[in-house]
């Protein structure tokens, strides 16, 4: 998962008109002038605009969207798997238990509502570029741009036992899926009779040193020191532990060196055990074997150690960069295919001097290629010149436990931690959600777990297996 850092998004969100702004309430008139006639002639017709398909609703689907969604040349209809937009970097409070599901997401027909976009959820399957036809799982889409935001997914590097056994966190199925589990392992171990077992019930390893990886070692570690203790008073001094392992010298690895040290500090402080310059090689049979030889007994291993983009069929192998991201040019445009374009996590611009090797994987990258394009795609509607996309890094952030935060901002000549870094943190991601509904709910829900290190969100809910109507 990659955690919000300090994105241009809060322009999208500060701007007059957002995409979440009603529309201004206009008394009906007879009254038609020859200069509203001259006006309404200017404007195409809906089978004359340009189609435009975006494939993903994340943040560079949408910010391409909020740029581009009142330009009279387009006509644009969003593909998702998902009814709903969810924002990734809190994901982990809602597998922890801290946050509700519908704090962090909202469903896009609501947030499209009277904007004129088309919305269809489906999944892709193939891309026709000589056709320009998408086919979906529900059918076939025609287009005249074609841009693929679709994100990406964990990596497991190959390795299928992890990818069986480990847990991920990549979506809301993901979070929900984690959140039950972990409570299901609480009632498990409260019942236990076997120390060994419950030990290993209560020993959970967190894999990647990345802001995910931080931010779900430190959630963990709150809930054993605070929640535990008050909810499942048959767990005292049963054991178990939480351990975060990365295989760099330093959690947090891209920030900087004073941020390596405070997350190291803050999470030793929570009692997490943290071992580096390590990797996970195996997970099964209760067993977490690591690279350097040693094997711990655990029945829970949350995978947070790298991500890779989806692929889709009708995309060259010759358009695949690393990581299987999807190698564009400086307008983003994808190469060897016409009119089709990626941006944010698939895509991989080498044409950048100052990231040779492509952009980080972050959403304040989706966030500003997704502003880019939409610009050179009204800039094409007008026969403009095009603006290369180049990054501007604002800077990193994330949070340790309910305490500690530490914030790198402007290319790290900002250094913030302690109280100040929790309230840059608070207030970015704030600000950061779709609507204002989110803003209330989040806001509540960080307010009570702050003040009481408690959250009612600890409720495993499963479907109930209901037989087919004939």
């Amino acid at each position: 998962m990659k955690t919000l850092t300090f994105p241009s998004f809060i322009n999208f969100l500060a701007q007059e008109e957002t995409l979440l702004s009603p529309e201004p309430v206009r008394k009906n008139t007879l009254a038609v002038t020859e200069s509203s006639v001259q006006q309404l002639n200017k404007v195409p017709s809906p089978t004359s605009k340009k189609h435009i398909v975006i494939v993903g609703g994340g943040f560079a689907g949408l910010n391409l969207i909020q740029h581009l969604y009142k330009n009279t040349h387009y006509r644009i209809t969003l593909v998702d798997k998902n009814n709903y937009n969810f924002f990734n970097p809190l994901l982990y409070q809602v597998a922890t238990g801290f946050l509700e599901p519908a704090s962090i997401s909202y469903p896009f027909r609501k947030l499209f509502r009277n904007k004129g976009i088309t919305f269809r959820m489906a999944e892709l399957v193939r891309i026709n570029p000589q056709s320009q036809t998408i086919q979906l799982s529900d059918g076939e889409l025609q287009y005249d741009y074609l841009v693929l935001a679709a994100g990406a997914k964990t990596n497991f590097f190959g390795n299928e036992t992890i990818e069986k056994n480990a847990i991920s966190l990549k979506g809301m199925d993901d979070a929900i899926y984690m959140r039950n589990e972990l409570i299901k392992t609480l009632e498990k171990a409260a019942i236990e009779k076997d120390p060994i077992e419950r030990k290993k019930l209560l020993t959970m390893v967190v894999v990647g040193g990345g802001p995910t990886g931080v931010e779900v070692a430190g959630m963990l570690a709150e809930m054993k020191n605070f929640i535990l203790t008050k909810e499942y008073p048959e767990l005292a001094g049963a054991g178990g532990q939480i351990i975060i392992v990365d295989a760099m010298p330093h959690l947090l690895a891209p920030m900087s060196e004073k941020t390596h040290t405070e997350t190291y500090e803050a999470l030793v402080e929570l009692g997490v055990r943290v071992k580096l310059n390590t990797r996970v090689v195996n997970f099964e049979n209760d067993q977490v074997q690591f690279s350097d030889g040693e094997v711990m007994e655990s029945k829970t291993l949350i995978w947070a150690a790298g991500i890779t983009a989806h692929t889709f069929e009708g995309i060259p192998e010759t358009s695949l960069g690393a990581g299987k991201r999807i190698v564009t040019d400086e307008f983003n445009q994808i190469k060897g295919l016409k009119n089709v374009y990626a941006i944010g996590d698939i895509s991989i611009q080498q044409t950048d001097p100052v990231y040779p090797k492509g952009h980080p994987q972050l959403a304040q990258v989706a966030i500003q290629q997704g502003t880019t394009l939409a610009r050179n795609l009204k800039a094409m509607s007008k026969n403009k010149k095009l603006k290369p996309f180049h990054y501007f890094d604002r800077g990193d952030m994330a949070i340790v436990g309910r305490h500690h935060a530490v914030a790198d901002l402007f290319k790290h000549k900002l250094h913030l931690n302690g109280f100040l870094g929790l309230l840059s943190w608070l207030f970015i991601h704030l600000v950061s959600l779709v609507n204002y509904n989110n803003k209330i709910k989040t806001l509540y829900g960080w307010v009570v777990a702050y003040l009481t290190r408690d959250q009612a969100l600890r409720m495993i809910f499963k479907p109930a297996n209901h037989k087919e109507s004939v």
